[in-house]
């Protein structure tokens, strides 16, 4: 029978799986307890690091219905629950890893999808939700000034084609003087 303290990590512990959008595994050995206090620092508000036992998280994580990081649970681990902008944290992990070798990133899990390290490196690489939507934004705007100028266009080309039109059937009319019609007399 299990330990009350232990069932109760592990319902902790699949929580938090099931509450975050991602979660990413790395190997903490040789940090320091400063450097730990600086890595949660650079993952942001967003996200919680946590030192967990293997075979506890590996039981939360097939609780959670996640069972592709199996391979993932040797040596010491830590988790990365992420709750806001993925991308965000995983840069927070990328740069804090340039810094310190120590930190080893294993792979991770995505909404449901496992994810390697070099992917959880190219989420890194990404830019934040807020750029991208900033550069839709933009995007959109600027087709809409280009839609508004096309529509406005319209209405004055046909014009000045109708002004051009009277201008030429004016020049016509004045410029060739009716021929006589000559009678014939027989």
């Amino acid at each position: 029978m299990a330990r009350p303290d232990k069932a109760a990590a592990v319902a902790e512990l699949t929580d938090q799986f099931r509450s975050s959008n991602a979660a990413v595994l790395t190997e903490y050995r040789g940090l320091t307890v400063a450097q730990l206090k600086e890595l949660r620092r650079s993952l942001g508000e967003n996200a919680q690091y946590a030192v967990v036992k293997n075979t506890l998280t590996k039981i939360a994580a097939n609780e959670a219905g996640i069972n592709a990081l199996d391979d993932l649970f040797a040596g010491p681990t830590a988790v990365a629950f992420i709750t806001g902008d993925p991308v965000t944290s995983a840069k927070g992990l990328r740069d804090f890893a340039k810094d310190n070798p120590n930190l080893i990133i294993k792979g991770g899990v995505l909404d449901g999808k496992a994810l390697s390290a070099d992917e959880i490196k190219k989420l890194a690489d990404l830019e934040s939700r807020e750029v991208l939507l900033a550069k839709l934004a933009g995007a959109m705007k600027g087709k809409q000034s280009q839609a508004a100028a096309l529509f406005q266009a319209l209405p004055s080309k046909f014009a000045r084609t109708a002004e051009a039109l009277r201008a030429k059937k004016e020049e016509q009319d004045g410029a060739a003087p009716a021929a006589p019609v000559e009678a014939d007399s027989e």
